[in-house]
């Protein structure tokens, strides 16, 4: 009994915890370095990961294709930048976004944003967008 307690406290609490999607990162100062010393662009996802359905909409039907990941993978640094309501971010991450988020002026989500590695914005995207992935092609270096 007390193994399936600690199993479920376990379980419970690493799902508490907010994670960037695989392949993507959390912390922007560091992306911007890695996408100059790769000579890419950055790719920022402003994003409700647990709540918001056209975010998780995105992520289904965008940026988990085989496609958009050939592409990450040559082209770009992926930062994500979640706003969660029932999951916990550490509370620099929490500070880092709130800041991006004014720095951005983010007003909806999904929003999702192209800089090159300096942080100046290339392109933007607000809401859903189908189209997204080959405007994404046209923008990158």
């Amino acid at each position: 009994m007390k193994t399936l307690l600690a199993s479920l406290l376990l379980l419970v609490t690493a799902t508490a915890f907010a994670e960037p999607k695989a392949g993507w990162s959390e912390d922007y100062t560091a992306s911007l370095a890695k996408a100059k010393a790769e000579k890419k662009d950055v790719l920022l996802d402003f994003t409700g990961s647990d709540w918001c359905g056209w975010c998780i909409k995105l992520d289904k039907e965008i940026f988990s294709t085989a496609e958009f990941k050939q592409l990450a993978e040559k082209k770009l640094v992926l930062v994500e930048l979640d706003y969660p309501r029932s999951k916990t971010l550490p509370d620099e991450v929490k500070k880092q976004n709130a800041e991006l988020k004014a720095k951005f002026g983010i007003r909806g989500y999904p929003t999702i944003i192209l800089v090159n590695s300096r942080g100046k914005e290339v392109k933007r995207w607000v809401g859903y967008n189908a189209n997204m992935l080959a405007e994404l092609k046209k923008e990158v270096r």
